[in-house]
């Protein structure tokens, strides 16, 4: 099969087309004959040198991919049928004509979605019903704001915030990116590069700030967040690209009763993924059935392309999800 192999750890260059056998599905695995994947900024680190797999995953960058199977293991039960159309969360692998899945991380793709748009889904799924509803940190009545709301997690975010009746607000580095905010469903959007964001967000909560933020920034952020919190409001965590080294005054998190926390998805165990896997598959699948949830594809790329298709990402001018067609 054709893989997107690493020559070395550097920039996009470094990514080429190489072959490798196809892998066998293990116990409880099925094997899928890869259509898509879906590009995340994990992929980038991987590709750098900076993130590496967990063990025994394989070192093909690609967390996420639709497809259909072609192979079942022992163990894969009755539900997940040869040819059957799925979407799946996985360790790594993605980046190829097939993949190794398990099934405790598949997905069925809704009717309504082509597998482009299914690939796009899994990560931002599981990523956001992990930190925002498992457990329960985001509210009917609650005012949200998502950090990076044009990223695949954040679009995702603020659609699943709104179906379950939160009021939203995002950031985002244009004006473009805001105008797309607002049409996607947001209630205010910030331009973090032209305006000041904490000011206009405390002045969307009439001053009593807000109840819950998802964020991806870290660094500086933080001291701002602990600012805009309301009293008993929820600081979440999912990356930290502006720096993981932050000072925390005890005496704001005790005064605001605040709760801070945070995950990573790749490194947890199968038990957990599944227990993840049924939450979204039985609370926010429907919303997506319902086009209530819709994914946001921003580019598709050929496989060959994946050099370009990271070079898109890292450029930020992205709206969305990033995929490569097998």
């Amino acid at each position: 099969m054709r893989v997107i192999a690493l020559s070395e750890f550097g920039g996009p260059e470094v990514l080429r087309v190489a072959e490798a056998e196809i892998p066998r599905p293990g116990n409880g695995e099925v094997l899928i004959r890869v259509a898509a994947a879906g590009v995340n900024r994990a992929d980038l680190l991987q590709r750098q040198g900076h993130y590496p797999p967990p063990a025994g995953a394989s070192e093909i960058l690609g967390m996420e991919i639709a497809g259909e199977i072609v192979a079942r293991g022992a163990g894969a039960g009755e539900r997940w049928k040869m040819g059957g159309k799925v979407c799946a969360l996985v360790p790594g692998g993605g980046y190829a004509e097939y993949c190794v899945a398990n099934t405790a991380c598949c997905l069925p793709i809704p009717a309504n979605l082509e597998l482009t748009a299914a690939a796009s889904l899994p990560e931002a799924a599981f990523t956001v019903w992990a930190n925002l509803f498992d457990p329960r940190r985001i509210h009917a009545g609650d005012r949200f704001l998502m950090q990076g709301g044009t990223s695949g997690i954040g679009t995702f975010a603020i659609q699943a915030a709104k179906a379950f009746g939160a009021a939203v607000a995002a950031t985002a580095g244009s004006r473009e990116k805001c105008a797309f905010l607002l049409d996607l469903g947001c209630d205010r959007a910030f331009c973090y590069r032209e305006e000041d964001w904490v000011a206009g967000a405390l002045e969307w909560s009439a001053g009593n700030g807000v109840n819950v933020i998802l964020d991806m920034v870290g660094g500086d952020y933080f001291a701002r967040h602990l600012q805009l919190l309301a009293r008993d409001g929820r600081l979440v965590h999912i990356s930290a690209t502006a720096g993981n080294k932050v000072e925390l005054d005890l005496r704001t998190l005790m005064a605001k009763r605040l709760t801070i926390t945070g995950s990573a998805l790749r490194p947890r165990s199968v038990e957990e993924k599944t227990r993840l896997r049924d939450g979204v598959e039985k609370y926010l699948w429907p919303l997506v059935q319902e086009g209530k949830i819709r994914p946001i594809v921003d580019s598709v790329f050929p496989l060959a392309d994946a050099a370009q298709a990271h070079e898109r990402m890292q450029s930020s001018l992205h709206i969305g999800k990033i995929v490569l067609q097998a």
